[in-house]
């Protein structure tokens, strides 16, 4: 089982993650954020993860809202691009298949593509994207 460090309350996913609260870790998931986080988001684990192309995961129902104020929502949407933008990945809990680096080194290796609808990594793109 990966050891991925929790930040947040616990999501409800399906991963084979061991939630951990210091290093070492194979990767970030992000369980919930407050509003202040979200929009002021400086987490050093999450950057330096990101930095190191480790997977990091965010659970979107653990996101909070702009509510009803328009110029909020506005900010919040920003935010969550930002952090798309960054490389972390967004779920609701559905199963999908994410593809790490190291997984991508295998399958570069064997010749092999990722499963159809997988979710790859930043690094695991560059990686992937090399061979063509």
């Amino acid at each position: 089982m990966k050891r991925a460090l929790l930040l947040g309350h616990p999501p409800d996913l399906p991963d084979p993650w061991e939630y951990v609260k210091e290093a070492p870790y194979e990767g970030v998931v992000i369980g919930s954020l407050t509003l202040g986080q979200l929009l002021c988001f400086r987490e050093e684990a999450v950057l330096e993860a990101l930095a190191e192309g480790k997977p990091v995961i965010l659970y979107t129902p653990g996101l909070p809202t702009g509510g009803k104020n328009r110029s909020l929502c506005c900010a919040v949407a920003s935010a969550q691009r930002q952090l798309k933008n960054w490389g972390i990945l967004f779920t609701d809990g559905a199963r999908k298949n994410l593809v790490t680096a190291e997984q991508a080194r295998h399958l570069a290796e064997t010749g092999m593509a990722p499963p159809p609808g997988a979710v790859l990594t930043p690094l695991a793109r560059e990686i992937l994207e090399g061979l063509h």
